[in-house]
């Protein structure tokens, strides 16, 4: 297993943010970037009225964070002196004067001197690990220090400037929030469907920080099409990008087409925070092998299974793609149809890890990121999940604070039966009672009731058999369509 790399969080604490407040966030980066394979080292923190335009922080912070990561802790590359012109044409008149040897020496120094000089943009162009850089080398007495931090993540969102500036400064590459947020999903993403979702979130989020050439000179694409290449890539990616827009609205028709067989079924949809807990809670209610990590944005993807032990009808149980602070709006847009679980919902469990300090922050977000899809009118019941974490002081005050709320442990079966209790009793109080009567060639119809709902009596007299049957109210329409008389002209 490979030692993971250092990386350091940056953050501006505004004057509309609690100290408190940024510093859950800043703890909440930090877990993002672990997740993404990093290992937090420093913060670095600066009280500002409002972000640096230039590069994020002030001069004195900004050369901090630079003595981390071994950069120069200038936001621009010292702009290079230009020869006066009485310099030029002495340097003239000295070649005219000269032997031919001298000038073909003069060209030979001149083309090795080119050559190292292309060498060494290739070099700042090209970091160790393959990431396009754009490094200040124009101290000549300067010597690159050994990279002690590979990544420097901002907990705002930057600007295409802001971080090219930065990394310009810091030496090394630079993310903001959404960047690591999307560099996590990319890397989680299973399913073709989540990998077509997150493709097309990425590629719209480096579109408009694609860059020309470090030397500033901007290639040509082809001398007929006049297309420089920073035209080029970005066309490229509009390009790509819709493809993939056609190859994603194919596969969410498949699912489109899945979830309306379901759509008569009783579904219970696990919403919330990343981490909460859901996919542990949807192990622990359905007993199914679903992925189970102690990170952020472990599950990516839609997983639906049946309610353990089975009830009639059916109970379905889905775990959904967590939610964040500040998601980006590309996420939300891209996994609309994984979002659509939450819309189509009989019941929706929105899971709070009961043992996080932001707990009520958290669950402010999920609120908010399910109005913003449309489920906010879909029936919700609040999970307090990870009780097990807390003390008996902690658990009894929680539950004088949330009296509403559903509190249990994914890791204790029997708060996990308790909790599977309140779902089958949610969905049996909506339940109707009728009395049908089902003609005796029609005997399947009964068979039909038992998997639809509870038959309470059965009595059989001459002109069929009378059930007094309870189910959902839609399934007995569908039932007494069953058995209705047909209708003579």
């Amino acid at each position: 297993m490979t030692e993971p790399k250092d990386a350091v969080v940056v953050g501006v604490l505004l004057p509309s943010v609690g100290a408190e407040e940024q510093a859950a966030s800043l703890a909440e980066l930090e877990r993002l970037v672990t997740t993404l394979g990093y290992r937090p080292i420093a913060r670095v923190t600066q009280a500002r009225p409002s972000l640096s335009p230039a590069a994020v922080l002030g001069e004195g912070k900004l050369k901090e964070l630079a003595d981390l990561t071994g950069g120069s802790g200038r936001p621009h590359p010292k702009p290079k002196r230009k020869p006066s012109k009485l310099v030029k044409a002495r340097e003239l008149a000295e070649r005219e004067r000269s032997p031919a040897s001298s000038r073909a020496a003069s060209d030979s120094e001149r083309r090795v001197g080119a050559s190292s000089r292309a060498a060494s943009e290739s070099e700042r162009r090209v970091g160790a690990d393959g990431t396009d850089r754009d490094d200040d080398d124009d101290d000549p007495d300067s010597t690159a220090p050994e990279k002690r931090v590979a990544l420097v993540a901002v907990d705002h969102d930057l600007s295409p400037s802001q971080a090219r500036n930065l990394e310009h400064a810091v030496g090394v590459p630079v993310l903001d929030r959404t960047g690591v947020i999307i560099e996590i999903f990319h890397r989680h993403a299973r399913s073709r469907e989540a990998r077509l979702q997150v493709e097309m979130a990425r590629l719209k989020y480096l579109s408009p920080r694609v860059r020309e050439s470090p030397s500033g000179k901007e290639r040509q694409a082809g001398r007929g099409a006049g297309e420089a290449a920073i035209e080029l890539d970005r066309r490229r990616i509009r390009d790509r990008i819709a493809e993939l827009k056609d190859q994603l609205e194919a596969v969410q028709k498949e699912q489109g087409t899945r979830r309306a067989q379901r759509r008569d079924a009783r579904r219970v949809v696990l919403v919330g925070y990343t981490n909460a807990g859901k996919s542990s809670l949807m192990r622990a209610l359905t007993g199914s092998a679903v992925l189970v990590e102690d990170r952020l944005f472990a599950t990516l993807d839609t997983t639906v299974r049946a309610l353990t032990p089975e009830t009639r009808p059916r109970i379905l149980v889905s775990d959904t793609v967590g939610f964040i602070r500040d998601l980006p709006h590309d996420l939300v847009a891209s996994f609309k149809s994984t979002l659509d679980e939450a819309l189509e919902a009989s019941l929706l469990l929105q899971v709070v890890d009961a043992a996080d300090p932001s707990a009520d922050l958290q669950t402010q977000v999920t609120t908010d990121v399910l109005a913003e899809i449309g489920a906010a009118d879909v029936p919700r019941r609040v999970v307090m999940n990870k009780i097990d974490r807390l003390s008996e002081e902690a658990r009894a005050e929680l539950a004088q604070s949330h009296g509403d709320a559903w509190l249990v442990s994914a890791h204790d079966p029997a708060s996990v039966l308790a909790l599977r209790e309140k779902i089958v009793a949610f969905f049996e109080g909506q339940f109707v009672t009728a009395e049908l009567r089902v003609p005796y060639d029609r005997q399947s119809v009964i068979r039909d009731m038992h998997e639809s709902g509870h038959v309470e009596e059965e009595r059989y007299e001459e002109d069929g058999v009378h059930v007094r049957f309870r189910g959902d109210a839609s399934a007995v329409e569908r039932l007494r369509s069953l058995v209705a008389p047909e209708r003579t002209a």
